[in-house]
């Protein structure tokens, strides 16, 4: 956007009146910005906002990112906003002052509003929410709590999280279920392929399919609605592995028609690092036991998988600071940027020699995440290319079939940071270092 167009951008949000400016001398300038930011943003579609990069300049300064690192690997944890972070060190400050007293007998109080919170941009009752401290603990939660049986399968495959592909192996060697394994070629725009590599891998012993609706090693989309009814139809229960995908792109988990869904919320939903999420339909509660033991392990009550000990519950409540964060940002909006922003890059790379793009460009099947390699070397050569020369950090990738550096820019990353990236990628592929 123009000079011309910044001034008009700013112009069309208008002026305070005095109250507002009186209230807003203790406010800082950046959220006095944020806030005339989202009153114009109101009324631009959200694919039109995508591109606005007066707008997102606003969100970024929500953020306490370092200027000297250009950082795209927030898949694997992302900061959280400005807001968040002084909302944790209060609630630590404050359970500090008499911890047995602040944190079990006031912060605790927050846990069921915080339920709620999540539950609604969830899409679920509340009652099918459990506040855990990531996605492999909830994960686990359900894989460790199941009730198998020797001969009983499972369908998994091998672009699945370590962590899950780990807890079942454990499974198989205890319990001696059987894994069926599926192997994915990937990217892929098709989802009868996708869809057809689970289900012809369904027997009569099929007990669950384990699904990662989001690939986190290249940023590719499941068609997780369409494999769940097809195991539905045949009584096998559907684990989705929401670590990438929940507060990323615009869904209710109840819309993937998953039994059981596990997520991070320090990835996408930018909470404190150590927050985490777990959804079990109600009629699912009470036939699985909890990974911490409960009085009752066969209740129908969501809490009874929450009985973690002491904890840091500073963390947990600050996590009502990024629901408000993502609220304000809103559900589509940020969907539209981050796939603007991963297609961005990756359509100015994708057409110089020797660069193989992993990840699918199409809509509904990627979104922030981008995977490139560079025919005839190791993705670990283009990551500290990148981080030496351009202080760009990348995180490199080899896991079955898949192979190249992984991108992952944050609402916070501007298009400017993404020029460095690409000159970075283009000098690397062409030989230039």
């Amino acid at each position: 956007m123009g000079s011309s167009n910044r001034r008009s951008f700013l112009n069309n949000v208008g002026a305070f009146s005095a109250t507002a400016f009186l209230s807003s001398l203790s406010t800082p300038s950046w959220s006095r910005n944020l806030d005339r930011a989202m009153e114009r943003a109101s009324g631009i579609a959200p694919d039109k906002l995508a591109s606005d990069e007066d707008f997102w300049t606003y969100v970024q300064q929500s953020y306490t990112v370092s200027p000297s690192l250009i950082n795209l690997n927030n898949g694997g944890v992302a900061p959280s906003p400005k807001t968040v972070q002084d909302a944790m060190k209060r609630y630590h400050d404050f359970s500090n002052e008499a911890p047995s007293y602040y944190m079990w007998r006031i912060l605790d109080q927050g846990r069921e509003p915080l339920r709620r919170n999540l539950a609604r941009i969830a899409g679920c009752d509340a009652e099918e929410i459990a506040i855990q401290r990531n996605a492999s603990e909830a994960l686990e939660t359900v894989i460790f709590g199941l009730s198998l049986t020797a001969g009983d399968e499972i369908v998994l495959s091998k672009q699945d999280y370590p962590n899950m592909i780990n807890a079942w192996k454990q499974r198989e060697q205890r319990d001696k279920i059987k894994l069926v394994w599926i192997n994915l070629d990937l990217p892929s725009e098709d989802d009868n392929y996708l869809v057809e590599q689970y289900t012809k891998a369904f027997t009569a012993k099929t007990k669950i399919v384990h699904v990662t609706h989001i690939i986190n090693w290249n940023g590719q989309i499941l068609p997780a609605r369409k494999i769940a009814d097809a195991a539905h139809k045949r009584g096998i229960d559907v684990l989705v592995d929401g670590a990438h995908s929940f507060a990323h792109f615009d869904f209710k988990i109840p819309d993937l028609g998953a039994d059981y869904f596990g997520t991070s919320l320090h990835k996408w939903l930018s909470a404190c690092i150590g927050s985490g999420m777990l959804y079990i339909k109600k009629e699912k509660i009470a036939g699985i036991y909890p990974l911490f033991a409960a009085p009752d392990g066969k209740v129908a009550d969501i809490r009874k998988f929450e009985n973690l000990g002491t904890r840091p519950f500073f963390i947990e409540q600050a996590t009502g600071k990024a629901i408000e964060f993502y609220d304000m940002i809103g559900a589509k909006r940020k969907e539209e940027r981050l796939f603007y922003l991963k297609n961005y890059w990756m359509d100015k790379v994708k057409s110089i020699p020797n660069v193989k793009i992993g990840t699918p460009l199409m809509k509904g099947y990627s979104c922030a995440i981008g995977l490139i390699g560079i025919t005839g070397k190791k993705p670990q050569e283009l990551d500290a290319y990148l981080l030496s020369n351009y202080k760009v950090h990348v995180v490199s990738i080899e896991w079955e079939n898949i192979s190249g550096i992984r991108v992952t820019p944050n609402v916070y990353t501007t298009t400017k940071d993404l020029d460095v990236l690409v000159e970075g990628i283009t000098k690397f592929a062409r030989g230039g270092f």
